[in-house]
């Protein structure tokens, strides 16, 4: 029935709201509504309820941009008080929060940062996580999506260059550059916000000529393709095996149940977004792939090299057949590929550097040295690699 019917028939709020299925209130605005139109002076607008915090809304935002999104809302407080801000608490931190996240949402926009363009055989990216005292290794081709997951039973140096080495092998090839965070077992130093890698991931990175490369510090998003694998691989991998299987997780149970996991993905094909034709999978990207270096890199611990003398051109003088590297205006006599017994063979080397069987003639010899070193203190100091 229809609500003023229903009023007109019984004449009260309550029975009308009884016969129409509907609250008192609900019936007396509309017959009120209806009673003011009859007579030709209907209703103005309800107006907008002004929100108590928008006497403070802009200090808010201004606090928050002053502090890149830091402050908190408890040390505001006091400011939007005696501002005139009379609300609660919690209104209040509500009010902090959507500030700090239109502030985010800003600064992602104007630090003119944009999704990723990746191509075939370019980029693996790495990153390590945690969980239940396990260390998770995950490592992602982005163009076709191949992905590595291993878990150990720490992150140091020699695990993750054998968790590399054995991504490389299932992978059959080297990508062009390996993206890493600011992880300690491969940072030697920053100097000047550049990350030098450590000398045994140099040797690594020259034996599978690859170039190691790092993320900017605190910036995650850099990398969030390989943040997502390691998330999935701690929440979907570890914890059921916690949950369901033995306790605690062994890494030889977490790694066989990874194995499993990485065949059933890496054998889908996925479709190249903006080229509804073309598909990319594991395979496309192994033809644009380095050849990986024979034999593999040996891991463990290495020793300096020590020189058996200097002559006046900063030359290291070896026993054997000497090879010459020169790079830099510097010339170096270094023992034949593989021939020095330390852990890390020399099997390649840098990209800018040329190799020839005898001392390059395009300098003269009082050129070939290192820029920053006088001839004289060259000439009586010794080199050690």
């Amino acid at each position: 029935m229809d609500v003023i019917a229903a009023y007109g028939l019984v004449g009260s709020y309550r029975g009308a709201a009884q016969i129409c299925g509907t609250t008192h209130r609900t019936v007396k605005k509309v017959v009120t509504e209806e009673l003011a139109r009859m007579s030709g002076h209907p209703l103005s607008a309800r107006k907008a309820r002004v929100s108590n915090t928008e006497v403070v809304r802009d200090l808010v935002s201004k606090k928050v941009a002053a502090s890149e999104g830091k402050i908190s809302a408890k040390r505001l407080l006091p400011v939007a008080r005696a501002a005139g801000y009379e609300g609660s608490d919690r209104n209040f931190r509500r009010l902090v929060a959507d500030a700090k996240r239109a502030w985010r949402r800003d600064q992602s926009r104007s630090s003119g940062r944009r999704p990723a363009v990746w191509s075939p055989g370019e980029h693996l990216v790495i990153d390590w996580g945690v969980e239940f005292g396990l260390h998770v290794f995950c490592a992602v081709v982005p163009w076709s999506r191949f992905r590595f997951v291993r878990f150990a039973a720490d992150e140091t140096a020699a695990t993750t260059l054998r968790m590399l080495a054995e991504c490389f092998e299932i992978l059959g090839g080297v990508p062009k550059v390996v993206l890493a965070d600011r992880m300690a077992c491969l940072k030697g130093a920053v100097v000047a916000n550049r990350v030098i890698p450590t000398p045994d991931y140099v040797r690594f990175a020259t034996h599978y000529r690859f170039r190691p490369d790092f993320c900017e510090a605190a910036d995650p998003e850099s990398k969030g393709i390989v943040e997502a694998l390691v998330n999935y691989a701690k929440a979907d991998l570890l914890v059921p095996l916690a949950v369901l299987g033995e306790s605690p997780v062994t890494v030889e149970a977490a790694n066989a149940a990874a194995i499993a996991w990485c065949a059933e993905v890496n054998a889908a094909v996925h479709r190249v977004p903006g080229h509804a034709a073309a598909l990319s999978g594991p395979m496309t990207s192994r033809a644009k792939l380095l050849r990986r270096n024979s034999p593999p890199f040996g891991v463990g611990k290495s020793r300096p090299l020590t020189p058996t003398s200097a002559d006046r051109a900063s030359s290291i003088a070896r026993s054997g057949n000497p090879s010459t590297v020169s790079s830099m205006n510097t010339c170096l006599r270094l023992p034949p590929l593989g021939s020095v017994k330390c852990g890390f063979p020399f099997t390649q080397v840098s990209c800018r550097s040329t190799l020839s069987t005898k001392p390059s003639t395009s300098f003269p010899r009082s050129a070939q040295i290192s820029p920053w070193r006088s001839p004289q203190k060259a000439a009586t100091r010794n080199i050690t690699l």
